[in-house]
């Protein structure tokens, strides 16, 4: 039987409006940050969307909680759509969502005490924000020690900061927790904490998480599904075990042989990609990785490729999938650039 997503979006697009001198630099002064971006989230997934910096993975999680307007698709919470953009219409969601920022220290107040900001999403939701006891196991059921709610933001370690916001986000008993670079900045074994911390919490609560990220271990480490974002478009989704151990675009292939190796015998001759990532103000024709592929022909430069599905739950969006590729004729080489 189905599951029906707890949160939906289809055919998702973002613009932004561009810096007051882009348009006479850009062919569209409103680029696109997110293109027709179609997933859903089940109760108690963990879907991991992974991709390089400016992908759009941060501004799909806004957008999400109707922190950021799409220009057009719509986004569905428990299969009813979101009627409009205003935040009156992302009130159902916000109730039971909350928000990992990136930099857990600076989404705090600084004059508040720890244990106050744990508290304000009880308060505001009316579920006993003045309740001691609840809000010291809230702290220790996310590893924070009960001593440091009486301490300032400014006192706490950054792994002790982080887990104070994972304290704070199931201060409002959430169904979604959108984590934005939740182990960014935290030492490997701090990162191994948070990351078992979420697998608890789904486990026990039955919690969706949407873990925005552009580690890959982190991703495999904890994902039941990944998403790989290239350019605002998703060009690959499956599980993990799908992802790494068979690959099907090359931009995954890239993101994962560009994982760094701990032996240092182990060196590689070549770049895993090639090239910098196009501008969102001139997106290439055609394929929109085609001007770093090293598996490019001459249908990738003019046409844009459909998403294809491999499995139940894999599916990429390319022309010449890579268990394939040997099949198909030798691949046009890139034109050399000065």
């Amino acid at each position: 039987m189905t599951m029906t997503p707890l949160i939906e979006t289809r055919n998702l697009t973002v613009r932004v409006p561009a810096r007051p001198l882009l348009p006479f630099l850009a062919k569209d002064p409103a680029p696109e940050i997110l293109c027709d971006v179609s997933l859903a989230i089940t109760p108690g997934e963990i879907l991991c969307m992974v991709g390089e910096s400016g992908s759009g993975k941060t501004t799909f999680g806004r957008t999400l909680l109707g922190l950021m307007q799409p220009a057009s698709g719509e986004i569905l919470f428990e299969g009813k759509p979101v009627d409009g953009p205003s935040p009156r219409h992302f009130r159902d969601i916000r109730r039971h969502a909350a928000l990992l920022f990136q930099d857990p220290v600076s989404s705090f107040d600084p004059r508040q005490r720890i244990g106050s900001i744990i508290a304000e999403p009880r308060r505001i939701l009316g579920r006993g924000g003045t309740d001691l006891s609840a809000i010291a196991a809230l702290a220790e059921a996310a590893g924070l020690p009960r001593q440091l709610l009486n301490r300032f933001p400014h006192a706490l370690s950054g792994g002790q900061a982080r887990r104070a916001a994972v304290a704070r986000a199931l201060s409002g008993m959430p169904r979604l927790i959108v984590a934005d670079e939740p182990t960014a900045g935290l030492d490997v074994s701090v990162q191994g904490g948070v990351l078992n911390l979420f697998r608890r919490i789904r486990d026990e609560h039955w919690t969706a998480f949407l873990i925005i990220t552009h580690n890959l271990s982190v991703a495999r480490h904890v994902g039941d599904r990944i998403v790989i974002l290239y350019l605002g478009r998703v060009v690959e989704a499956g599980p993990p075990a799908e992802i790494f151990s068979n690959p099907r675009h090359p931009y995954t292939e890239a993101l994962i042989r560009s994982e760094p190796i701990p032996d240092p015998r182990q060196r590689r001759s070549e770049p895993p990609v090639m090239g910098e990532v196009p501008s969102i103000a001139h997106r290439p024709a055609g394929c929109e990785f085609h001007t770093r592929c090293r598996h490019v022909r001459a249908r990738c430069r003019t046409e844009a490729p459909a998403m294809q599905h491999f499995s139940d739950r894999h599916q990429a969006a390319c022309h010449f999938p890579l268990a394939v590729a040997a099949e198909q004729q030798e691949p046009i080489p890139l034109p050399m650039t000065s």
